[in-house]
């Protein structure tokens, strides 16, 4: 199974739905392995924002990425039509900081790829396949996750309006049943909450050609293009926040009242759980070329995700066969908690060496530990998932925040000091 882009540029022009600016967005084709990445195009040297959870920064009436200045918000639209038609790598330039609304629905840009066409290019595409069910809350919104072949969405939400009341669906996601069922169905909001949102920065944009306003009473105006539209939009947002995992998702997905802070959280818990296949950022060949540790003391099997020089994520398989398990303890194997931070450490390692000429001549020694919490044990058959994310970075020293996680529950967290010194 290739991963996919754009055989050639798709481009639309419009204005923002919360921040009312006029702005345009060009997607182009980016080269394998390179996933779905934002670029604003209107600051100085076009900083990129990778369209991935580690750059979430708000889920209030809409996903935003990146920190400050450089930041987009409302990219659920564009990423539920680029997960719709499995495009796996894509370069959007922004020429400000959200990309327009247009009709308030997906279809605009699911149109705008598909004029511009798909191709299929080497490299295998990331999979996260659910392989047990599991069951999550975040404020309101409740997920109910089962394994399947292919992603469903089925969706349920609530409202006291006439119009809305309680609508449900089921939707097989893919290109031709997405662009039947959802692509079409628009965002919507209501009248009462427009000053209100408006203080605080959000629909400067909104207007009646790009969203479905309701008073008390009913439309203000316009007509549905179906009687469920709220509950295809609400569906279609899931998709575009599940864009975020960086991946495909083969699963169920039943969601009871979703929003996008449920819908991030349950992303979340996706990346961590599920069964992960393709998309390898680096082997153990790579591993071992980087890093000096060596049996019985190389403690990191895979990396999964480098993000520059800001977050990786790395893999320890634990196996009964680790020679530690012979005495810690004998009929009871626990792996000791300062291997479980030294796992970490590593993967860290790998982000810091990863960076900087002839790693093969230089090692990572850690200088101070804070923080150090043990949340529970690891046992054998267990995976250890390592997430470093880089706090402070001067030169050769730099500040990092470890936590790892077995089947997505936290087991062990720390912050880290580490200094890269000659061998």
């Amino acid at each position: 199974m290739p991963r996919r882009t754009l055989g050639g540029i798709a481009c639309l022009s419009g204005t923002g739905l919360h921040t009312g600016t006029r702005v345009s967005v060009r997607c182009t084709p980016a080269p394998s392995g390179a996933g779905i990445v934002f670029r604003r195009v209107d600051l100085p040297g076009a900083p990129a924002i990778p369209a991935r959870l580690s750059e979430v920064r708000a889920t209030d009436r809409r996903t935003a990425l990146g920190d400050g200045e450089v930041s987009v918000q409302t990219v659920e639209h564009l990423l539920a039509a680029a997960a719709a038609l499995l495009l796996d790598d894509l370069i959007v330039e922004v020429d400000g900081p959200e990309p327009p609304i247009a009709d308030g629905s997906f279809e605009p840009y699911l149109t705008a790829f598909g004029q511009a066409g798909i191709t299929e290019q080497p490299g295998e595409p990331v999979v996260y396949r659910v392989t047990s069910p599991f069951h999550l809350t975040e404020g309101e919104s409740a997920y109910v996750v089962a394994p399947a072949p292919s992603l469903r969405l089925t969706t349920t939400i609530e409202w006291s309006h006439p119009l809305i009341g309680r609508q449900a669906g089921s939707y097989d996601i893919n290109p031709k049943e997405f662009e039947r069922d959802l692509a079409g169905a628009r965002t919507f909001g209501f009248l009462h909450e427009v000053e209100d949102l408006r203080a605080r920065g959000l629909a400067l944009g909104a207007d009646l050609e790009s969203t479905l306003v309701l008073s008390d009473e009913g439309l203000v105006s316009g007509a549905l293009r179906w009687p469920d539209e709220f509950v295809r939009h609400k569906a279609g947002d899931i998709l575009g926040d599940l864009a975020l995992s960086g991946g495909r998702v083969q699963a169920h997905i039943v969601a009871t009242k979703p929003s996008h802070q449920g819908n991030i959280a349950l992303t979340r818990w996706l990346t961590r759980t599920a069964q992960r296949d393709g998309g390898v950022a680096m082997d153990i060949g790579r591993i071992l070329d980087v890093i000096p540790h060596r049996y019985p003391f190389l403690l990191v099997d895979r990396i999964l995700e480098v993000d520059g020089t800001k977050r990786i994520v790395g893999i320890k398989n634990v196996t009964i066969n680790e020679p530690f398990f012979q005495g810690h303890f004998p009929g009871h194997p626990i792996m000791p908690g300062v291997l479980i931070i030294e796992a970490m450490a590593q993967v860290g390692g790998m982000l810091l060496l990863g960076t900087i000429e002839d790693p093969d001549q230089k090692v990572v020694y850690f200088m101070s530990l804070d923080n150090v919490k043990f949340r529970r044990p690891v046992t054998p058959g267990d995976q250890l998932r390592c997430e470093l994310e880089m706090l402070q970075n001067r030169g050769r020293t730099c500040r990092m925040k470890g936590v790892a996680y077995v089947d997505g529950h936290v087991v062990a967290e720390a912050e880290m000091m580490a200094r890269v010194v000659d061998r």
